[in-house]
């Protein structure tokens, strides 16, 4: 356990209401974004009332294997996989890959592998992109609602929240090759998406 981690534990053990104010100042926002990748939004804030609830529980039973932050996610990861199967929504834990299917459809390559039409990039030029750019995050979050389970709980981890790949295989309990494989899929499937958004283009 990191110097900062054990005394920030320290004074969680001691009663220290300051010391958990902020602890949920900083992760309470990024706690319901997770449970909602995982649950919906309804019980996003059930479950993270709960998850704190077992924190302070179960602060006595902490060793410091990990970060206290991916302990907490992993916490409030089972606590939204037994609400899951209570709901009878359940996903399998660990997640194994959602199929065999190609992460970019293969047609956008050429015989050599290269790009038959580069991705258009995302960057904004001019002040009107910038506007529109807020319409385009609102898109993109909607796009990452939609994914698989098991990539929407991946890819928000990684590029939401910004947690390692070691802490994503910890807290959701799968292989880095599997953690690999999901965070592509749905890395690739929120550009196509994008890609289609931003050229007006169906799907």
């Amino acid at each position: 356990m990191e110097g900062d981690d054990a005394a920030l534990v320290e004074r969680l053990r001691a009663g220290d209401e300051q010391a958990f104010d902020d602890l949920v100042t900083r992760l309470h926002p990024a706690m319901l974004r997770f449970a909602a990748s995982m649950s919906g939004s309804d019980a996003a804030e059930e479950l993270v009332q709960d998850t704190w609830t077992a924190v302070l529980d179960s602060l006595g039973k902490f060793e410091g294997r990990s970060s206290l932050r991916t302990w907490m996610f992993r916490i409030l990861k089972n606590r939204a996989k037994t609400w899951l199967t209570r709901a009878k929504r359940s996903v399998p834990m660990p997640w194994p890959p959602d199929s065999d299917e190609p992460a970019v459809d293969p047609s956008r390559f050429s015989p050599r592998g290269n790009w038959v039409s580069p991705p258009q990039p995302w960057v904004a030029h001019t002040p009107e992109d910038i506007v529109l750019r807020m319409e385009a995050g609102a898109a993109l979050r909607r796009e990452l609602d939609e994914l698989p389970a098991a990539q929407r709980a991946v890819v928000t981890l990684r590029d939401v929240e910004g947690f390692s790949s070691e802490e994503v295989c910890e807290i959701l309990e799968i292989s880095e090759a599997n953690q690999r494989v999901l965070l592509h899929r749905g890395r690739s499937k929120l550009r196509t998406a994008m890609e289609r958004y931003l050229t007006g283009e169906q799907p």
